[in-house]
């Protein structure tokens, strides 16, 4: 017996292009379809967050909008403001519940983890059920590292107290966010099947779908937890070329200097070739950047967060007067590393002061672990 419209359950979907089903099909369209209606539920409003429900904006001015196909109004969670960020009050309490369906890439300071932490205070503020579709951690979940964040540091890229890479899927941060910070919204997640810790993405059989526009690859998503790290200062990372993420330069770098420096470093999983590029946006737009090109040989033998304190401590050591590490700790969010990084502290050195906060990490998050 079809309930009926009025009795239906009045669903909020918090998603971008991430969140399609194994037939290809948006969870937009699922949960809008005559089949969900038929069972009780009613999709009246659409969360994106940053880059858009599409996926393809790379800015702070994102609309309201209204989704193409089904009609259903599209409110962005994403500004330049604290408030931009979160959903309406308004909104959620005039839904019965919230469904959360995006792909995150395992690492702390990408900001669809930070929006889904919102929305479980949201969620628990409205008294509403929230519902996390969970999906792979595509860089697997066996992999702890970096530094936990500092304590009393939460940003935008900081949600809470965590590795940079934390071996977590994103149903399983939600369960670890909603009881480790006292949230305690009514949380229900629908696991994965077949999904094991050990697995990267391309072990899953699932399409990749970039999950933001300078995101494009499973090798871009492995070496972002280290170049990204360090984007926040005065390079560029690759952003306005075809490789994003798997470059680093500047105009002031001498390329070859550079690979030689870090490839005598010898580090796990990764070599450097000296090349030159002029990206068309963001950092050096225009300007031609001596730099090098990051070859990934073995993604697990790479600790992305240590590669990232090589390549700043590279910079620092071979570019003193031009290297500008200021808003390094950005999302370090590690005081006391960045500081080491300055004094000139060996980055193995740096990285092995870690492994306590994360071991006491990995027993705490153990209890959250679906698979």
């Amino acid at each position: 017996m079809r309930r009926n419209v009025s009795a239906a359950t009045r669903v909020a979907l918090v998603t971008n292009q991430t969140g399609v089903d194994a037939e290809g099909r948006r969870t937009i369209d699922v949960l809008a379809g005559e089949q969900a209606r038929s069972r009780g539920v009613q999709l009246v409003a659409i969360f994106s967050p940053e880059h858009g429900v599409n996926g393809i904006l790379d800015t702070t001015a994102i609309a309201n909008s209204r989704d193409d196909a089904t009609g259903i109004p599209v409110y962005s969670v994403y500004g330049t403001s604290d408030a931009k960020r979160r959903p309406s009050p308004e909104i959620m309490q005039s839904v019965d519940e919230a469904v959360f369906d995006i792909q995150d890439i395992g690492t702390r300071f990408y900001t669809y983890e930070t929006t889904l932490g919102y929305f479980l205070e949201a969620a628990a503020k409205a008294g509403k059920r929230i519902v996390v579709l969970d999906r792979p951690d595509p860089i697997n979940g066996a992999s702890v590292q970096g530094p936990v964040s500092d304590a009393g540091r939460e940003s935008f890229t900081d949600y809470g107290q965590i590795p940079i890479r934390h071996g977590m899927t994103i149903g399983e941060l939600a369960r670890y966010y909603n009881s480790e910070r006292g949230i305690h919204a009514r949380l229900t997640g629908v696991p994965m099947e077949g999904w094991e810790r050990g697995d990267w993405l391309d072990a899953t059989g699932l399409l990749w779908v970039n999950p933001s526009p300078n995101m494009r690859s499973l090798t871009e998503a492995a070496l972002y937890p280290g170049v990204g790290l360090v984007e926040g200062t005065n390079i560029s990372v690759g952003r306005g070329t075809g490789t994003p993420f798997e470059l680093v330069g500047a105009p002031w770098i001498h390329a070859t200097e550079l690979a030689e420096y870090l490839n005598r470093r010898e580090i796990g999983g990764v070599r450097f070739v000296p090349t030159e590029f002029t990206p068309d946006a963001d950092v050096y737009a225009q300007k031609r950047c001596g730099g090098v090109n990051i070859v990934l040989t073995d993604r697990d033998a790479l600790d992305g967060p240590e590669l990232g304190v090589e390549i700043a401590s590279a910079l620092h050591a071979l570019y003193p007067a031009q290297y500008d590490m200021r808003k390094l700790d950005w999302l370090l969010v590690s005081a006391a590393s960045a500081k080491e990084i300055a004094d000139g502290v060996d980055p193995r050195r740096i990285a092995m002061e870690w492994d306590d906060a994360i071991e006491r990490f990995r027993a705490a998050r153990e209890k959250y672990l679906l698979y």
